[in-house]
């Protein structure tokens, strides 16, 4: 660890780093039970609720850029309180509201907020991690992290049956309380901070995007989310009205997607102690074109065999999650922030189109999301061919 933690010690602030990193799967994962219910209970329609999930990615993906640069100039700590703060207050907002209009704002303004603790998250993992060192800490904070996918569906589910859509995010505003008092006890990592003007950090954000390399890879492993999120926001359609499952039954259904998932990290890890991390790659996008021809056909025909193939889709996301953002930031020495900030809002884009593009066809959900696994495996595979070999990716791989 390059900067000790007093107060929370090397284990405690490894549990803040996975507390903070589960922001994003447990702001959109908790109500996903009760997307359907909730077309009801506001007199709207799927695709009204449906911006309750996109307005969040979009607005939370506008938000890294504003933050990212931020937090090199203020320090990690002053962002992640601020965001922290604004996060729980938009949390209370949207248990209060009672219109859909009011909610796609609450949840906006939730978003901004989330934004900051996520990237912020990120970046201090940079600052306090190296190498091989940094891909085991982050394999183990996914592993971690992916819990909450397991748990959220399953306690939105709970809190459905014994009150309202609107306890998830009292439920919310509760999590982002106890972070912040997880925060109060965190050290500041930044080594230096930026000098110059606020306008001049934020220009940080095209100093980091004028690297080739960066920009190569940034385009590899940002566009394997957008099958996951297209899962999201397809998920509870097709299991509750297309396959007639109870939301009960539908959060067991997404708990097993998550805990399939668990384990991609872990098996990132085991699997790169004895073959080349680029096969692990290659490997992991061809099976994701295969979940995707086996979808478009068969996703149909029961909902368990649907979960069988959505489960290792994410699986094969997840695997590349960890060289690939070890990757990127090895790309850049300084301007951690920034390059955080442009890597999660490229993925969170991504994420955005694919909720976007799978609900096109609302009565033709699985099709869609099969056609979007083959297409993203297959582009994906095409750039990192193309990609493997060079220096700039053979030298990390190697000496992470």
């Amino acid at each position: 660890m390059n900067v000790k933690q007093p107060l929370l010690g090397s284990s405690g602030t490894l549990f803040f780093l996975v507390i903070v990193s589960a922001f994003p799967p447990l702001t959109t994962d908790l109500y996903l039970p009760a997307l359907p219910t909730m077309v009801e209970m506001l007199n709207t329609t799927q695709t009204m609720v449906n911006l309750t999930l996109s307005v969040y990615f979009v607005t939370y993906a506008l938000g890294l850029l504003f933050w990212g640069p931020l937090s090199e100039k203020f320090g990690r700590k002053p962002i992640m309180l601020l965001g922290l703060g604004i996060y729980v207050l938009a949390s209370l907002l949207c248990a209060m509201a009672n219109n859909i209009e009011m909610l796609i704002g609450a949840r906006l303004i939730q978003a901004f907020g989330g934004s900051a603790v996520t990237v912020v998250a990120t970046a201090i993992v940079k600052d306090l991690y190296n190498g091989r060192e940094r891909e085991k800490i982050m394999a183990t904070i996914m592993s971690l992290v992916i819990i909450a996918p397991m748990i959220a569906p399953v306690l939105g589910a709970f809190l459905l049956k014994i009150g309202s859509w609107h306890m998830m995010f009292s439920a919310l505003a509760i999590f982002g309380a106890f972070s912040t008092v997880l925060a109060c006890g965190f050290s500041e990592t930044i080594p230096k901070r930026y000098t110059g003007s606020i306008l001049r950090s934020w220009g940080r954000l095209a100093v980091v995007s004028n690297n080739p390399r960066f920009i190569s890879l940034l385009l590899i492993f940002t566009l394997p989310p957008m099958t996951l999120m297209s899962f999201l926001a397809a998920g509870s359609y097709i299991y509750i009205d297309g396959f007639g499952l109870s939301e009960q039954t539908f959060s067991y259904a997404f708990a097993f997607n998550a805990f399939f998932a668990s384990f991609g990290p872990t098996i990132y890890i085991k699997l790169s102690n004895r073959v080349k991390v680029s096969n692990i790659i290659s490997v992991c996008y061809l099976i994701l074109m295969l979940i995707g021809i086996l979808t478009y056909n068969l996703g149909h025909l029961s909902p368990w065999l649907f979960a069988c193939l959505a489960a290792p889709a994410t699986l094969m996301v997840i695997v590349t999650r960890v060289p690939g953002i070890n990757l990127m930031l090895e790309q850049h020495t300084s301007d951690t922030g920034s390059a955080v900030a442009v890597i999660q809002f490229c993925s969170m884009m991504a994420g955005a189109i694919g909720m976007t593009l799978v609900t096109l066809h609302p009565d033709n959900l699985i099709h869609s999301l099969g056609i979007i696994q083959f297409s993203i495996g297959a582009l994906a595979s095409i750039m990192w061919f193309m990609a493997k070999n060079r220096a700039f990716v053979v030298d990390h791989l190697t000496t992470s």
